[in-house]
């Protein structure tokens, strides 16, 4: 569990510590990026030798983070203080394009007396 401010997210089907008291529902955040020209040919270029493409690594590193703070967004859209069972997944788009979405439940939790 880890908490992005303030906001309570969480890989378990709970949040330690906490008692759900209300479930609003399913919640996601989605976000599909592409690197720029420059990009793919350095990555093309990398491919031949072989490692880490950074430039990728990069992109996708943001590419989650944004995914996770439209899940943030759309759970207060909700009325929820927290997300449970919360998940990344990923494929591609075209040739060129990443998605990656974010997911889980929108919950409203209390500190756990």
């Amino acid at each position: 569990m880890v908490t992005v401010d303030e906001f309570i997210v969480s890989s378990a089907n709970f949040a330690p510590g906490y008692k759900i008291v209300e479930m609003k529902g399913l919640t996601y955040g989605l976000t599909v990026r592409t690197r720029g020209v420059g990009g793919n040919i350095s990555a093309g270029l990398k491919s031949l030798t072989g490692g880490e493409v950074g430039s990728y690594i990069k992109m996708m590193e943001e590419s989650r983070n944004q995914a996770l703070d439209k899940l943030i967004a759309h759970c207060k859209d909700l009325g929820a203080n927290a997300v449970i069972s919360f998940r990344f997944d990923s494929d591609s788009v075209g040739q060129s394009m990443q998605e990656v979405l974010a997911y889980g439940t929108a919950v409203v939790v209390e500190k756990d007396k």
